[in-house]
C-alpha cells in the first residue's frame, strides 16, 4: 500500500519518503489499513536507513495541508537520518522542511542552494536501500 523513494534534493543524506500508493492530499484521507502501511514500512526504512548512515536518530514527519509546511500535494512520511550537530539547533530541521527563511541562512526545502542530485546518484543510493530492504514490497502493484 506504500512505496519509499529517495529525495532529489535531501536535507541531510538518507533523507527517504515514505508514501501511501493512492494518492491523498491529507493524511485523515488515509484508510486505516493505508496508515498501518505507512508507518509499518516507514519503520522498516528507518531502520535499514539509520544503519547505512550511521545516524544517531531520525527525524520522522509529515507535513499534512499547505499551512503545515506540505510542498507536495500528497501524503508523504520523511524519514530523514540525524547526527550531533547536523543543525546550528536541532529543531532548525523544523525550519527546512517547512521552507522558513532564518536568520541562519538555512537552505530550506525549496532553496536553490539545494541543487537537485542526478539521476545516476539517486538510483545508486535507491538501489543500496533496495538490497537493504531485500523484498520488502514485493507483490504490490
Amino acid at each position: 500500500l506504500s512505496y519509499a523513494l529517495v529525495n532529489l534534493k535531501p536535507i541531510r543524506p538518507g533523507h527517504v519518503l515514505i508514501a501511501p500508493r493512492r494518492r491523498t492530499m491529507r493524511f485523515n484521507d488515509l484508510t486505516s489499513d493505508e496508515v498501518t502501511d505507512l508507518f509499518a514500512q516507514g519503520q522498516r526504512v528507518s531502520k535499514v536507513v539509520e544503519r547505512l548512515f550511521n545516524a544517531e536518530s531520525l527525524t520522522l514527519c509529515i507535513q499534512d495541508g499547505p499551512q503545515a509546511g506540505q510542498s507536495v500535494p500528497h501524503v508523504h512520511l520523511h524519514v530523514i537520518p540525524r547526527h550531533q550537530g547536523d543543525f546550528p539547533d536541532n529543531d532548525d530541521i523544523y525550519d527546512v522542511l517547512e521552507g522558513r527563511r532564518t536568520k541562519k541562512k538555512l537552505a530550506h526545502i525549496d532553496n536553490d542552494k539545494r541543487k537537485p542530485r542526478s539521476a545516476q546518484e539517486m538510483a545508486e543510493e535507491a538501489e543500496m536501500l533496495r538490497k537493504e530492504l531485500s523484498g520488502w514490497n514485493e507483490g504490490a502493484d
